[in-house]
């Protein structure tokens, strides 16, 4: 299954929510979709799951249009929104099961369907739960379950590690694992860009409606390779290593993290090795010098200015 978005605009009168947009993303991968607050993302996904329509541009799943032929395309999507509606009355089994009906599942196989989604977000123990007693972490297990009872091929998953603590999001990120060795292909945003690089292949990075970045995680990463940053420890303490850096005109900056300092430099191997000689001609004795990787932070904080519309 691919996924190839293309031209995707949306308007509301003077304000461009998404403004010309194309990537794509495909079977067994896991695409980030990362901007500031305001950035459009929620609305791109919400448009990518046929809940609304674009003002320009298009969505094709293996080549079926949203736009042409939204009632197709939506039996190939899976899509979890922020939050769980507040349903009062409803256990979590007769939601599930709600869904099964409505996309056509019947009898026996409904039945097997709602058992086999129960298992796979564990939640067969809850199954009997009212959704208005569920932690937050639970509510997300429930989201994500019904996203996927029909089996779709893709996902799209809005914020789904939103409000989680610690235990719930390393779970939830070992069901998006398996459901992308299932061979689903997985669109999710989230703030917490630490934890979505660990099992995203690529990402989109978006601000006011546009995309500034798309790719590979090796590609994003290496498109901000000119400067670079290295972490350097002495026994003389972070202080007085500080000073002494901030006083050569190669580095462009520095800051004191714990016992470490970090300096950002023009990436060229020249430089580091003429800080580290200078350094170490100065008596300071380096216990540690090294250069940390950029990751999808670094280029989340670079590339963006974190505007809204």
């Amino acid at each position: 299954m691919d996924v190839r978005i293309v031209n995707l605009k949306r308007y509301f009168g003077k304000t461009k929510a998404v403004d010309g947009i194309s990537f794509t993303f495909s079977a067994g991968n896991v695409f980030g979709f990362v901007g500031p607050n305001g950035a459009g993302k929620t609305t791109a996904m919400r448009i990518l799951a046929t809940l609304d329509d674009p003002t320009d541009g298009n969505a094709y799943l293996d080549g079926v249009s949203l736009v042409d032929d939204p009632e197709k395309a939506r039996r190939y999507v899976g899509f979890m929104p922020d939050s769980l509606p507040a349903h009062r009355d409803i256990t979590v089994h007769e939601y599930l099961d709600f869904f099964a009906r409505a996309y056509g599942l019947r009898g026996r196989k409904r039945l097997a369907v709602v058992d086999s989604v129960e298992q796979f977000a564990n939640l067969k123990g809850i199954s009997g739960k009212l959704l208005r007693a569920l932690s937050k972490g639970m509510k997300q297990r429930v989201s994500l379950a019904r996203a996927v009872v029909h089996d779709p091929p893709v996902l799209i998953l809005d914020e789904p590690a939103a409000g989680l603590d610690p235990r719930a999001r390393v779970e939830l990120r070992e069901l998006l694992r398996a459901l992308a060795d299932q061979g689903k292909a997985i669109l999710i945003s989230s703030h917490i860009l630490t934890e979505l690089a660990e099992i995203c292949n690529g990402a989109v990075i978006i601000e006011q409606g546009k995309i500034l970045r798309a790719g590979s995680m090796a590609q994003i990463v290496s498109g901000e390779s000119t400067h670079r940053t290295i972490v350097i420890r002495a026994a003389g303490g972070a202080e007085a290593l500080h000073k002494e850096l901030l006083q050569m005109p190669e580095v462009q900056e520095a800051c004191i993290i714990g016992e470490e300092v970090e300096i950002r430099v023009d990436g060229i191997d020249d430089v580091h090795s003429e800080i580290l000689a200078r350094l170490v001609g100065k008596g300071v004795r380096i216990l540690d010098f090294r250069q940390r990787q950029l990751d999808l932070e670094d280029v989340f904080m670079t590339v963006t200015k974190g505007e809204v519309q």
